[in-house]
């Protein structure tokens, strides 16, 4: 199987929301033709213009990272990159709890004339049931959702044997999290931080029975493969125990788990006490930091209301 990596140009890194530049067209006399190309041409550089300036902020923060992708997106649909030749459509479910970046990628994706998102998921579950009732054959997977995460929703679509492929989409570069997609079944996995563009070239190679890897990720990924996944801490635990890691970690209480699993909390306490052992850990401090650490869960996981 070939690996196909990219890598993004230097200016495409850093936005930051605070700072979102006040962008305006100014229209010129000419043809209609002419006018529209010349306003295309000035707002690619107003985008391009604005990511430069906002390249420079340091450490930018999750939003920060989402409001880039926003940018970003923007930038590329300006450049008219070139289509396929009309052939079999790709149906797609997308996956993201970010309303704004999920309808935000659903509208650059029916663009193209060969993919139709036949249906959104806000967190892992309801993907791993859409996708059962929807048959796709392509899932874009944000890798931090509440209830479930990306990882986990792939392992039971993986478990059901549906056909479709998956690229995961995630904000931070873990390798570790990035063999443990691989492993479940995943045939990519892109940082939110580049642009379209380079997602739309990820899709065209997964579907060609391609693995596309953000070029950034290569490098740590490569190493990761050579541990034996057996011997890494995540794969002492089940899937039940992996869920409940996750909501444990998003400040959900043993009462909340086990309404949210349809289980009692003497259940719930039970496995707790077996990830606990199997960890050698002795809080949820540490619970929490162990999610952190192995993509279980994220910082800006929003608790239980």
């Amino acid at each position: 199987m070939q690996v196909a990596t990219f890598q993004e140009s230097a200016p495409e890194r850093r936005a930051d929301a605070s700072i979102l530049p006040v962008m305006a067209l100014s229209g010129r006399p000419g043809g209609a033709r002419h006018g529209r190309q010349q306003q295309q041409d000035e707002l690619a550089q107003l985008l391009a213009q604005a990511l430069r300036q906002l390249d420079q902020v340091p450490q930018p923060c999750q939003d920060t990272r989402q409001s880039r992708l926003l940018i970003a997106q923007a930038l590329a649909a300006t450049r008219g990159p070139e289509r396929p030749a009309a052939g079999p459509v790709i149906r797609v479910i997308v996956a993201d709890d970010h309303v704004l970046v999920r309808e935000g990628l659903v509208a650059l994706l029916e663009r193209e004339i060969d993919l139709e998102v036949v249906a959104q998921a806000r967190d892992g579950l309801e993907l791993f049931r859409l996708a059962r009732d929807h048959q796709p054959d392509l899932l874009l997977i944000d890798m931090a959702m509440p209830v479930m995460n990306g990882l986990e929703a792939l392992r039971r679509i993986r478990a059901e044997a549906l056909p479709c492929k998956a690229i995961c989409l995630a904000v931070e570069a873990l390798p570790r999290q990035v063999v443990s997609a691989l492993d479940a079944g995943a045939q990519g996995y892109v940082l939110k931080e580049n642009s379209f563009d380079e997602l739309v070239r990820g899709v065209r190679r997964v579907m060609q029975d391609q693995i596309f890897l953000s070029g950034e990720l290569l490098q740590g990924t490569l190493a990761g493969m050579r541990q034996d996944p057996r011997e890494l801490p995540l794969a002492q635990l089940t899937a039940r125990e992996r869920e409940m890691v996750q909501l444990f970690s998003e400040g959900y209480s043993a009462q909340q788990i086990a309404d949210q699993l349809h289980v009692s909390a003497k259940t719930v306490a039970t496995h707790r006490e077996h990830v606990y052992a199997k960890l050698r850990i002795q809080s949820i401090a540490e619970l929490t930091r162990f999610a952190l650490r192995e993509g279980l869960s994220t910082m800006d996981a929003r608790p239980p209301r």
